[in-house]
């Protein structure tokens, strides 16, 4: 459900491609992997005092109307100090400040206490992830982020638009139709009830997206084991291929909406954390919102089963 078009550049072929649904764009650029600008993975120094370790996150950070936080496990939630949504709340998801692999009741007790912070709140829910600082972690220490807003995120409100657009036009979901063309394609990783593939035209490099059978947070429960399992798959995936860095999004609609939505994961790999502060994201990422993809989407399957062997 995309179209592609290859273009030459002297030497070098480009592809570019746009999602029908959403209208999201991005080139494909093979070739430049052959730049090799990321490095080998060091697991971050712990600078004392970091304010999510034990015995500081009790002392630093905010609590709930009643003096109170959220303890799940490991995990430990409470407000965003500094919030930039109506409802923006912080989960600790382990003890310790590395981790070199996340335990699926470690994920799966953050991801629980960060719904209970924000199921009460009306709106738009999305559930994030920041892993080190080169993808935009502020703090190296392990934690998700949560928001609530009356307006869904951009990306969200384009699939919400668009997929609404489809079932008015068709009279049925754009995501059933999504899901039976993807099951049997190149892009399919593994999943029946969540299913994970690898994004036809992504947002970032190696991005996979992992859909899910219900569209508000409210039911999101019943689904959070099956899902940590899938999402620490990919996570693994991207270990193998020399990156640990990434970031993740999972998008709800409204409670009570009727659009025939399906929330969706998406989760990109990120460079690795280095000397020279060299990025991934460049005015195409960020002002031409073109990403530069070096990843073939339909070659991550194959990258996907040697991770597994």
């Amino acid at each position: 459900m995309f179209t592609s078009t290859t273009v030459r550049s002297g030497d070098h072929v480009i592809e570019y491609r746009q999602e029908q649904i959403s209208g999201i764009r991005c080139k494909i650029s093979p070739e430049r992997l052959n730049r090799r600008l990321d490095v080998a993975y060091v697991p971050p120094t712990l600078i004392p005092p970091c304010p999510f370790c034990p015995g500081q996150v009790e002392e630093v950070t905010p609590c709930f109307p009643g003096g109170t936080r959220i303890v799940k496990g490991e995990s430990l939630t409470f407000p965003n100090l500094f919030p930039y949504a109506e409802m923006h709340t912080v989960t600790v998801i382990t003890r310790a400040h590395h981790v070199e692999e996340f335990k699926p009741r470690q994920v799966s007790d953050a991801l629980e206490g960060m719904v209970e912070s924000l199921e009460e709140h009306e709106g738009y829910a999305s559930l994030n992830w920041n892993y080190l600082p080169s993808a935009g972690a502020s703090i190296a220490h392990p934690h998700l982020q949560g928001l609530v807003d009356r307006r869904p995120p951009a990306l969200a409100e384009r699939y919400l638009e668009g997929g609404f657009r489809y079932l008015l036009e068709h009279g049925h979901s754009y995501w059933d139709d999504f899901l039976c063309a993807e099951r049997t394609g190149p892009r399919y990783l593994f999943g029946d009830e969540v299913c994970w593939l690898a994004q036809a035209v992504p947002l970032g490099e190696r991005e996979v997206r992992a859909i899910l059978p219900i569209s508000c947070m409210n039911d999101f429960e019943p689904y959070i084991e099956t899902f940590v399992k899938g999402l620490l798959s990919i996570l693994s995936m991207y270990r193998s291929l020399g990156t640990h860095a990434f970031n993740m999004s999972l998008f709800f609609d409204r409670p009570g909406a009727s659009r025939g939505f399906s929330a969706f994961c998406s989760v990109i790999s990120r460079i690795n954390p280095n000397a020279s502060s060299t990025s991934d994201s460049a005015f195409m990422e960020r002002l031409h919102q073109e990403p530069v993809i070096l990843t073939l989407p339909e070659e991550l399957s194959a990258y996907f089963s040697k991770s597994r062997i």
